[in-house]
């Protein structure tokens, strides 16, 4: 589909001018003939674009992108000026206009400031999309009894620098914990890093925690910053904390007594400001048991305990769950809410979910892709993994 630009300027020119330049570049183009109508225009269609003229009748080109900044300020607005408007231009850029052109326009430059005002509107609604996404999966879905219990957990541990040992079932959501005391904590601004303990190999576990230096081993070619290094200032997210090897849980122990890390083959000491959150599968006493697991490590890790539930210990929640997981994954297909009767959900809640919160989502995905227009119980016992 071809982008849509609105021209404002009261000379019709200069707008027949841009408009053909414009629409031999592919782009479709709309005139307006003053700032009236172009605030009209703006109101009622969406544009990918707007180049506006500075001195018009009834309204001028600062009052446009005022009204225009108010009503839909993702739209980038670049300012047309005659020479003796340069200084009125330079104040448009800093009220947010994405830029000005000088008359008579020039060819190359008028396309490359638009294409860059394109460029930047498609980041800026790419990252507000991801930040819903992202927000989204953080959203801890639940009534029972058992996640108000972590809800109010949560919101006592997270204002303080307390470390968290996370406890649960694959799949019942534990990063989303971590990640919600993240978010109501004292270091929301700085970054949350998280490492997947079981994903990484035993020999690569210290240099992926603590860096390296360069030629520290074969193939340390270059100086690697690790993850406590990154996430100084913010909070480290060890998620199955219960496969980290015992030289790494030594280093780790360490790290968390004295404040300090020594990248791997280096030897200087450097300091981290890091609250640490960690997550296991594992009962990690019976691993202390098994010599699998340091006790010191596990109290000093454990400082707060949150279990969450699992979904077979929660299925009055499956149905507020299903109806979450519906919307969010019609909005993701970009497409109707499919319904889904009572006998549907019924048959959802006598389900064994071995798989969790991940393989609920996993069945409503599959049925809003299978099943007809209502998700039906004939649909939830044809498609459901038994």
């Amino acid at each position: 589909m071809a982008q849509t630009i609105l021209i404002v300027d009261d000379e019709k020119a200069i707008r027949k001018t841009l408009s053909e330049i414009l629409s031999f570049e592919g782009f479709t183009v709309e005139e307006a003939a003053d700032g009236a109508e172009a605030v009209k225009k703006i109101t009622d269609n969406n544009y990918d674009c707007i180049l506006c003229d500075i001195k018009m009748p009834k309204m001028d080109g600062i009052e446009v992108l005022e009204q225009t900044r108010e009503s839909k300020p993702d739209i980038p607005f670049i300012v047309i000026s005659g020479h003796g408007n340069i200084e009125t231009a330079v104040d448009a850029v800093k009220k947010g206009a994405f830029d000005y052109i000088s008359k008579p326009p020039d060819l190359n430059r008028l396309l490359i400031t638009i294409r860059n005002a394109m460029d930047k509107k498609s980041l800026v609604t790419e990252t507000k999309q991801l930040r819903r996404k992202i927000s989204r999966s953080a959203d801890m879905v639940g009534e029972s009894e058992g996640m108000r219990r972590v809800r109010e957990t949560i919101e006592k541990v997270a204002p303080t620098d307390a470390r968290v040992l996370i406890t649960g079932e694959n799949g019942v959501g534990k990063e989303l914990v971590a990640r919600r005391i993240h978010e109501l904590s004292n270091r929301a601004n700085a970054p949350l890093i998280e490492v997947n303990c079981a994903a990484i190999p035993s020999e690569l576990i210290e240099s992926e925690l603590f860096g390296h230096e360069k030629g520290s081993f074969t193939s340390a070619i270059k100086q690697r910053i690790g993850k406590f290094e990154q996430a100084s200032g913010g909070t480290l997210f060890l998620d199955e904390i219960g496969d980290m090897s015992h030289d790494a849980q030594a280093k780790m122990l360490r790290a968390l007594q004295e404040g300090k890390i020594t990248r791997v083959g280096g030897d200087k000491e450097i300091k981290v400001d890091v609250r640490v959150i960690a997550a296991t599968n594992k009962d990690l006493m019976k691993e202390v048991e098994a010599k699998n697991f340091r006790l010191d490590l596990y109290h000093r890790l454990s400082v707060i305990l949150i279990h969450v539930p699992s979904l077979n210990d929660r299925r009055d929640d499956i149905p507020m769950l299903v109806d979450h997981f519906l919307k969010d994954i019609s909005e993701e297909y970009k497409q109707p809410v499919k319904q889904i009767d009572d006998n549907a959900i019924e048959a959802l809640k006598q389900y064994n979910w071995t798989g969790n919160i991940r393989e609920l989502r996993n069945v409503v995905e599959r049925l809003i892709i299978l099943s007809d227009k209502k998700i039906t119980k004939k649909d939830v016992e044809m498609y459901i993994t038994k």
